[in-house]
């Protein structure tokens, strides 16, 4: 009998909460609003950190609650709560429909739930087959041991982390899905130093859904990767200030169209008004060697989802075909204030942010040359082999460290320099990347926005940039 009570009146995961469900959005439907969204999460996460020789830091956490999103015309109010009872859910649809001061006696017509999509039949087991706290310290400490080449390394690091989460997602548009996420990353870092010269290398790997992803993990390549870049770096000389063309490499390279670009394609960006390329839509913004593209469906990548956290599956977006702007990347909102038709990328980092457009892997697409090519065209210039942090502004005004760089002289790659930035602007920048490599590689990262900090993908070939302003000594 309390069982029963427990599932007709509170959700409950693995089980059918349809009654429940449309019986909240039935309530707030009679309060006056246009739409109804419930997004309800429980979530599993751990992480490890290893220093040196030892673990430091073990850290489980564990996460449970609802997020309540309600539109009446244009206008959306939100309400979070762990209260995931009858009452402490129709409560948030009331707290969300007095945000929006709705007078208006219009009711729209809400027909029940379609049929449950599940898409985490067949996820169920991942909890059982990640791997367990001692088996990824082991790794972790392993790994942060390699790095102990010389007595250079003065500081060694490894990290894991995983997120294990389990959503419902349901709408007054008919919309009753559940699905299971599983997202892991690791990371390793490490510090040179030799009298006054001082260096850095890091390496970061991630992946969605693949619960052995971790012990695949190839953690001698990574540290070795992480130790040479750092040797590599410790005596360079500084790079001088000025304008020259550079090449930017793969994989991670993609963080500047991420972050100068990518961002500035979102709907929340035409919304707010900060986008130079709202009325851009069919005109050529960047070279005509550019394709880049947004998608979720990329087996294992870091930014891959089943079913976005709107509850519509994911696609391919090409959002520039060579040069031209085709598409924006759009969430519900985003569809009903801009006439974005929606993209499968409404995100947030958890039940208490609402959802909003946000990227998912994005890239730009492989050319026809091969890095080779690209290197051999310059005269003199620089090359970013990777890329550390950086600042983006409102309109897509950047700077962003090379934490490892090359110059170019004669078309061949000679000495290491630091302390090279390179400074741009998104819409001065697209239209002089000229050439395209023919190696695309992807890399996962963290992006925060409105929504909070969403697991992203990003990636591009090997890229030639005609001219850019390289901050340096």
């Amino acid at each position: 009998m309390l069982s029963s009570q427990i599932k007709s009146n509170e959700i409950v995961f693995g089980s059918c909460n349809k009654d429940l469900l449309e019986e909240i959005i039935f309530y707030g439907i009679g309060l006056g609003a246009d739409f109804v969204e419930i997004f309800i999460e429980n979530t599993d996460n751990s992480s490890v950190l290893a220093e040196e020789d030892f673990i430091t830091s073990v850290s489980p956490s564990f996460g449970r609650g609802a997020g309540i999103r309600i539109f009446k015309g244009k206008k959306d109010g939100f309400v979070s709560t762990n209260d995931l009872t009858k009452h402490g859910l129709m409560r948030s649809v009331s707290q969300a429909i007095e945000m929006l001061d709705i007078t208006d006696n219009k009711r729209e017509v809400f027909n029940g739930l379609n049929k449950h999509r599940d898409y985490s039949l067949s996820k169920k087991k991942w909890i059982n087959e990640v791997p367990s706290i001692h088996e990824i310290s082991e790794k972790l400490l392993v790994s942060t041991k390699s790095l102990k080449k010389n007595n250079k390394i003065i500081t060694r690091k490894g990290s894991y982390s995983r997120n294990l989460q389990e959503v419902i997602i349901a709408s007054s548009d008919g919309t009753y899905v559940s699905d299971i996420r599983l997202h892991q990353t690791v990371g390793l870092n490490v510090i040179a130093s030799d009298a006054q010269y001082r260096s850095s290398g890091s390496r970061r790997f991630g992946s969605s859904g693949m619960p052995n992803e971790f012990r695949l993990w190839d953690h001698e390549k990574a540290a070795n990767d992480v130790f040479e870049s750092s040797m590599n770096m410790l005596y360079a000389d500084y790079v001088d200030a000025g304008q020259m063309p550079v090449v930017l490499a793969n994989k991670f390279g993609g963080v500047i169209f991420h972050e100068a670009c990518g961002h500035l394609l979102e709907t929340t960006q035409i919304e707010r008004g900060t986008t130079p390329f709202e009325n851009k839509l069919n005109e050529k913004i960047a070279h005509e060697s550019v394709t880049a593209i947004d998608e979720g469906i990329s087996e294992g990548s870091f930014g891959s989802l089943s079913v976005d956290d709107e509850g519509m599956e994911p696609e391919k977006s090409v959002l520039i075909k060579d040069g031209i702007l085709k598409k924006f990347i759009s969430d519900r909102a985003g569809e009903l204030r801009t006439g974005h038709k929606r993209t499968g990328s409404g995100r947030r980092q958890n039940y208490s942010f609402a959802a909003a457009s946000r990227m998912r892997n994005t890239y730009i697409a492989k050319g026809e040359h091969s890095k080779e090519d690209l290197i051999n065209s310059i005269s003199e210039g620089l090359y970013c082999k990777s890329m550390g942090g950086g600042s983006v502004g409102a309109t897509g005004q950047f700077n962003f460290a090379v934490e490892e760089g090359y110059l170019i002289k004669n078309g061949k790659l000679t000495s290491p320099v630091k302390g090279a930035t390179l400074i741009g602007e998104a819409k001065e920048v697209m239209p002089k990347i000229s050439m395209c490599g023919n190696d695309l590689e992807l890399a996962p990262g963290f992006c925060g926005s409105i929504s909070g900090s969403v697991n992203v993908t990003v990636g591009q070939p090997h890229i030639k940039v005609d001219s850019i302003t390289v901050g340096g000594r």
